[in-house]
């Protein structure tokens, strides 16, 4: 992994990063506050014909058409259940909008440059070009994503389409 990319969420010692956490399955992830909207409740989306499994379709956000993309599909962490804790989280990048689905949101958490270390080296075998770090607070382990890099590519240009 790059060092700049290490160090998007790195800061003063002072200083703390605010990540908004979420859950897939049993595992907690993170993403950067700044790049949150809002959040959502699931609700049901228009399908667009042969878009990948993952995206699951477009809704109308006060006029703005958004692509839904289900990060459990996306992740291939097994078949995504929709419940009353299924929430959407709005986020904006790079001037697009862009719903992920998540199995729920858990808090607001403030991590300091201590807590977060690199992702651990996994050769070729897993993909770890979107992960920013691991946070590591009392019983829990956050798995930090860098969302530009998750959505950026095939995945925002194709998403890019479907919303035009």
């Amino acid at each position: 992994m790059e060092t700049a990319t290490i160090h998007k969420l790195e800061q003063d010692p002072g200083q703390k990063t605010e990540v908004l956490a979420f859950r897939l399955g049993q595992e907690e992830y993170g993403v950067d506050i700044l790049k949150v909207q809002e959040i959502r409740g699931y609700e049901n989306v228009t399908r667009i014909a042969n878009a990948p499994d993952f995206i699951k379709g477009v809704v109308n956000l006060r006029g703005l058409i958004v692509p839904i993309v289900d990060l459990r599909i996306r992740f291939q962490l097994g078949a995504p259940a929709y419940d009353q804790f299924t929430v959407v989280i709005i986020i904006n990048i790079h001037g697009h909008t862009i719903g992920m689905v998540v199995d729920g949101v858990s808090d607001v958490t403030a991590l300091s440059a201590e807590q977060i270390k690199p992702p651990p080296e996994m050769g070729g075998a897993v993909d770890t070009d979107y992960l920013l770090g691991l946070a590591t607070l009392q019983d829990r382990m956050l798995i930090l994503l860098d969302i530009d890099r998750l959505m950026s590519g095939a995945e925002l240009g194709l998403a890019s389409r479907i919303a035009a």
